[in-house]
């Protein structure tokens, strides 16, 4: 039960580094907007590779954040069903949703955008548009790592469940957790 109580607070830190990290981006990417918006209203002005770097922000931050989404209890849930109820109800459902839903869900995902990354990467491919953003190839390497962070949070979120089944009170979630995400 250490190792699986070590994983998770490894998960959970890595997870919660990143996600902090990511939410970073969120001003250049308002800077950005809000020059592209003066720049073409104000200005008649644009540049495409200038719209697509507020895009790609917004799709680092959404993909590589998510772990950290999951790991404080931001995504969706039956809130109805799911928050009133007892730790160890808490923990089947997590438990049960992580290996039977979510996991095999990201499993797939990460199956079929492999070879679509990779193909990407072999060309070397830039951004379709004339005057966008080279690197496309390195863009579209972040779905691969949005499956790995869910899936690696998804493990923590499973082996948290057991550690909850198991009389561990300390791996609880506590709803406090939860706030300000």
């Amino acid at each position: 039960m250490r190792f699986l109580g070590n994983f998770v607070h490894a998960i959970d830190g890595l997870n919660d580094l990143i996600g902090r990290a990511v939410a970073w981006l969120v001003i250049p990417m308002v800077v950005i907007t809000f020059l592209v918006a003066t720049l073409r209203y104000g200005f008649a002005v644009g540049w495409v590779s200038m719209q697509e770097s507020y895009m790609w922000l917004y799709g680092i931050m959404f993909m590589v954040g998510a772990g950290y989404t999951l790991l404080h209890g931001g995504h969706v849930r039956v809130d109805v069903f799911y928050r009133p109820a007892s730790a160890r109800y808490k923990a089947w459902v997590d438990l049960f949703g992580s290996l039977f839903l979510m996991m095999p869900v990201l499993i797939m995902i990460l199956m079929y955008s492999y070879p679509y990354v990779a193909t990407s990467w072999h060309r070397l491919e830039g951004s379709h548009e004339t005057g966008g953003l080279p690197g496309l190839f390195l863009y579209k390497s972040v779905i691969l790592v949005f499956c790995v962070l869910m899936l690696l949070q998804g493990l923590s979120l499973a082996a948290r469940s057991i550690l909850v089944l198991a009389g561990h009170k300390e791996f609880e979630i506590k709803e406090e957790e939860h706030e300000g995400v």
